[in-house]
């Protein structure tokens, strides 16, 4: 979910009574505060060297996890952003770990998941090793964790269209983040091939990813305790994908 129209800067303050509503319909429909993955503006750009766009990036963003704090919630989802050919990739991947400190600084407990990205231009944070470094050059790397867009990780060069291959990929993130920093992941197929840097979302199972990974994803029980988004192209097709990665979760055998 969006907190805000996501392709705008400026939005409406949360009111107390829409908050207040919010939690309740929250308790009511059973989800707890990391249940859900809010997603920041597509306009945050924490890599930006201009000095000027970073500091209208840092606004944007701070006031995005002030939302969430404001709405009870605690995850909040973004893109760590792109050097546009202005700086060096670990020049980068340290100013948007400043840019997070910053944003820390002045809030109170919400903590910031970074999405990886397909790699297309000159985004940051296709490789876990970059992610890595983000939150390893942060003073608070306790608020700071990953979300894997499967979509993503997939054209950004670890193939995900077999388990041996997902297994490699996660123990790679293991080895490199921590699964103890993994606090969430979108489930997407590929329409385009592992190491395309497209990023093209699929229907699970109609890309190059395929059912056989996200109903493993589904039944393993180190995901269990973490979001998994289901954030494929059509519509007419989410109840049937979320009833089989619900069946593959509930430890039964997939559809």
């Amino acid at each position: 979910m969006f907190s805000k129209n996501q392709r705008q800067w400026r939005a409406k303050p949360i009111s107390e009574e829409e908050a207040l509503r919010f939690r309740e319909t929250m308790e009511e429909l059973g989800f707890e505060d990391g249940s859900v993955l809010v997603h920041d503006s597509y306009l945050i750009n924490l890599a930006n060297a201009d000095q000027e766009k970073w500091e209208k990036a840092l606004d944007g963003f701070i006031d995005e996890i002030r939302r969430i704090e404001t709405l009870g919630l605690k995850l909040l989802n973004f893109h760590p952003g792109a050097h546009l050919g202005l700086l060096e990739s670990e020049a980068a991947c340290r100013r948007v770990a400043e840019a997070l400190d910053r944003a820390i600084e002045e809030t109170e407990y919400a903590r910031l998941v970074i999405e990886n990205t397909s790699g297309a231009g000159t985004t940051l944070g296709s490789t876990f090793e970059e992610i890595a470094l983000i939150i390893s050059s942060s003073r608070f790397p306790d608020r700071i964790g990953c979300c894997i867009d499967t979509c993503h990780a997939h054209t950004a060069g670890y193939d995900l269209s077999t388990i041996d291959g997902f297994e490699a990929a996660i123990a790679r993130f293991d080895s490199l983040v921590g699964l103890d920093k993994l606090w969430g992941m979108h489930l997407n197929d590929a329409k385009s091939s592992a190491g395309s840097h497209l990023d093209r979302h699929a229907s699970l199972g109609a890309g190059t990813i395929g059912w056989e990974t996200f109903d493993h994803i589904a039944g393993d029980g180190r995901f269990a305790s973490i979001p998994l988004v289901l954030e494929t192209i059509d519509e007419s097709l989410w109840e049937a994908e979320v009833a089989r990665l619900r069946w593959g979760r509930d430890g039964e055998r997939a559809l």
